[in-house]
């Protein structure tokens, strides 16, 4: 999917995160918040400027959420991402009332709405990962001009081809070219049992 996609997915169906930001002291502070709306490059949400969590977005505009959609663990798909917000002001309430009508029953008049403020975030990396599928489906997207970072395990030259990963692999993603591995990145769980269990120490994590 293109990034658009998952982001337009996070708002429309998944919508209620759980997002961490950082406080002064450094430690990670976790928050529900619900991602309003996406423009395709960009998420926003809203808070009020009395919150905890407006003065420490104000003060560092680093963000990460995870949102999940499911009934149970091998139904779900949760979608991770971490990246930077900063406020755009109140110029889009109007819109993000629109598009999440529920907000009117929380702050019911236009006065009421003057504590809140909306908050963009403009770039990040993120991670699609489905447990409904068989085997599991992993991908990485990023947005706003970041270059999302490689991760996970690899196979070297080292590899003589024994097939030792193969048989610790939870979703037998590994496949042979000639006599080397290769891992398939998107069934990948990044357990680490290939890298523990490769007697020639062929395989490394990214």
């Amino acid at each position: 999917m293109e990034p658009k996609n998952y982001l337009n997915y996070i708002v429309e169906e998944i919508h209620s995160t759980v997002a961490a930001t950082v406080d002064e002291a450094g430690r990670p502070v976790t928050c529900a918040i619900d991602m309003m709306y996406s423009d395709g490059g960009s998420l926003y949400f809203l808070t009020a400027k009395g919150k905890h969590l407006y003065h420490r977005l104000k003060a560092r505009e680093d963000i990460a959420f995870t949102g999940i959609k499911g009934q149970d663990t091998l139904s779900c798909i949760a979608v991770s991402v971490q990246g930077k917000a900063k406020e755009v002001g109140s110029g889009m309430l109007p819109l993000l009332f629109e598009k999440n009508p529920y907000m009117a029953q929380i702050y019911p008049t236009l006065l009421s709405r003057n504590a809140l403020t909306v908050f963009k975030i403009y770039e990040g990396t993120g991670e699609w990962f489905d447990l409904s599928k068989r085997p599991i489906e992993r991908a990485a997207f990023s947005f706003g001009g970041i270059k999302e970072r490689d991760k996970g395990y690899y196979v070297t030259q080292r590899c003589i081809g024994c097939r030792k990963c193969l048989t610790v692999c939870p979703q037998m993603c590994i496949r042979f070219s000639g006599n080397r591995a290769v891992i398939s990145q998107e069934h990948c769980l990044h357990c680490g049992n290939c890298l523990e269990s490769c007697p020639e120490k062929a395989i490394k994590q990214r």
